[in-house]
């Protein structure tokens, strides 16, 4: 993981035995500044971000989900079936988990595996499956997508876990998912540390299952493939990370060199360890704060260290180092910006946006992955209204039962019959017509997915008709406009951009991951009463964010868009 500075070559040299450092499969994704202040005794007292509420939530939805899976699985196997206490202490699970492989158990639910000293591991699975030839290879059940439509992917249906009954889908492909498959491999580690694995003979050996959100099948993973980046397996990239964690454990742990600097990446923004990160980038500022990623680390590698350093140099000459992802120019551009507090530079004289007579802004809300439950719109006419129009304004299609629901067939259908008369009209009187969203990539899967998970119901389009519509010129994405056309100094996301464009959300918290406990709240999903107020809450949510939309455009089309600085201007 290129996420922090590298300061020192890591080994893997058995340290962690003698130390006592023992990892999760989690530190093979999480950024090497994080697992650093994790073992370092003396930021203990440093600084903190409060408890993300929505994190929690997600935690007991996950708990949840695996709960529904165990109790499906533990009644359709009565005889092979045994249950570790999910909530007794890590010690006893291991022994009850040893217990259950010892008496050859089937299928173990809740296995929590015997510490790897030697290897510094510590690890649990939802499930152990014993495999004809002896051993056992772990299941993951996890709450998020593991398919996507297509073909291919090997699954076994739920109740079947076991991967000689795995057989290629014709109706799913594997979704990447790379924390699952390192899972899997620390697992397998672990099994083999325990002498559980199967023989590296027997053809499930190396094998590891998941089941995902569906919870209607488990799709198998061979973990010696070699499609990692440089033609890797799974193994050997888990190897590999794996070992650099324990080296940046240890060192933390013992005080000697700290193998990895902070360095701003995405997962920043929900690392309790902000705070701390944060105040030391900001002290020294790093370049970090203006260039992420491989980025940051290339220009490091040329001696560019700070912000200052970065703004300082000649747009025009080639950069010191080759840049992944950005020009030259824009980097030296964004570090000027940083420098003077502006938040947004344009990169050109005019903005080119298409506008249109009628014009529609659309926003999606979705609960996480279980379901899209409103389709909220925004109608104007820059050309004028005329008779027989659809009033102007803002109006929601939302379904309130908890998603998934069939109803949501409902609410889709009746958005997209809306949406398209809208359009039709307005094409048929020889106007001009155009619908704008933020990111279209949600909207794009939700209008995709809905239009396939509810074909043949009433009002819902061919998958055809949607995929013309999200190719279609009149569907402008305005992220896409704002990424092309400017360069943002402290992200590129709409409640950063349309403050520039004057605009403000009427909710102080208003937000995605806050919209997840209010949606929890107007639909009762944890039983009770449903709240009306969430749900207005909701409806105004959406409201302004279309309403953001609208309002960007239009100052990227007006007057006042030549007083945002030019960045050749810095």
């Amino acid at each position: 993981m290129r996420d922090t500075v590298t300061v020192a070559p890591f080994r893997n040299t058995g340290a962690a035995a003698v130390t006592g450092v023992s990892l999760d499969a989690s530190v093979t994704t999480r950024c090497r500044r994080r697992v650093h202040l994790d073992h370092d005794p003396a930021v203990a007292d440093a600084p903190r971000a409060l408890p993300d509420p929505s994190l929690e939530q997600r935690r007991a939805d996950a708990r949840e989900h695996r709960d529904r899976v165990g109790e499906l699985l533990g009644a359709a196997h009565r005889d092979l079936w045994a249950t570790v206490p999910g909530d007794a202490p890590a010690r006893e699970r291991a022994e009850a988990t040893a217990v259950a492989v010892a008496a050859g158990a089937g299928l173990v639910w809740n296995a929590q595996l015997p510490r790897d000293r030697a290897g510094g591991r510590r690890g649990g699975a939802e499930l152990l499956v014993r495999v004809p030839g002896g051993g056992y290879v772990p299941v993951l059940v996890v709450r998020h997508r593991v398919t996507d439509p297509g073909q291919g992917a090997l699954t076994s249906p739920l109740l079947e876990p076991f991967p000689g009954r795995a057989r290629p889908d014709p109706t799913r492909k594997v979704r990447s998912q790379p924390r699952d498959l390192l899972r899997l491999a620390h697992l397998t580690r672990m099994l083999g540390a325990a002498g559980w694995a199967p023989p590296a003979d027997v053809a499930a050996a190396a094998t590891g299952g998941v089941v995902g959100l569906d919870g209607d099948v488990v799709v198998w993973h061979d973990l010696t493939v070699e499609h990692w980046p440089g033609g890797r397996s799974t193994m050997a990239e888990y190897d590999a990370r794996f070992a650099d964690r324990v080296a940046v454990a240890v060192a933390a742990t013992t005080g000697g060199p700290a193998l990895a600097l902070p360095s701003r990446v995405t997962e920043c923004r929900r690392c309790p360890w902000w705070p701390t990160c944060e105040a030391e980038l900001a002290d020294g500022q790093d370049v970090s704060l203006v260039v992420r990623g491989e980025a940051a680390t290339a220009l490091r590698t040329a001696d560019v260290v700070t912000v200052a350093q970065l703004a300082a140099m000649d747009p025009t000459e080639e950069p010191p180092v080759p840049l992944p992802g950005m020009a030259f120019a824009d980097t030296v551009a964004l570090a000027r910006a940083w420098l003077r507090g502006l938040s947004v530079v344009r990169r050109v004289p005019t903005v080119p946006v298409t506008r249109a007579d009628v014009e529609v802004d659309v926003d999606m809300e979705s609960f996480g992955e279980a379901g899209a439950y409103m389709w909220g719109v925004l109608l104007t006419y820059p050309g004028g209204a005329r008779a027989g129009d659809e009033p102007a304004g803002y109006r929601a299609f939302a379904t309130w039962e908890p998603v998934p629901t069939d109803d949501e067939a409902r609410s889709f259908a009746e958005f997209w019959t809306w949406i398209t008369g809208v359009r039709d009209a307005a094409l048929a009187g020889g106007r001009t017509f155009a619908a704008y969203c933020y990111n279209e990539q949600a909207e794009n899967r939700w209008l995709l997915g809905s239009a396939e998970r509810f074909a043949g119901r009433p009002g819902i389009p061919p998958i055809a008709d949607v995929q013309a519509f999200i190719d279609a010129d009149s569907w402008v994405d305005l992220f896409a406009v704002v990424n092309e056309w400017f360069l943002c100094a402290h992200g590129k996301g709409l409640k950063r951009i349309a403050p520039a464009a004057g605009f403000a959300w009427r909710d102080a918290e208003a937000g995605g991951e806050n919209s997840m406990r209010w949606y929890r709240d107007a639909v009762a999903l944890d039983g009770g009463t449903p709240d009306p107020v969430q749900r207005i809450r909701l409806l105004e949510y959406n409201e302004d964010d279309v309403g953001a939309t609208r309002a960007l455009r239009e100052w990227m089309t007006s007057p006042a868009i030549e007083n945002v600085p030019l960045a050749a201007d810095l």
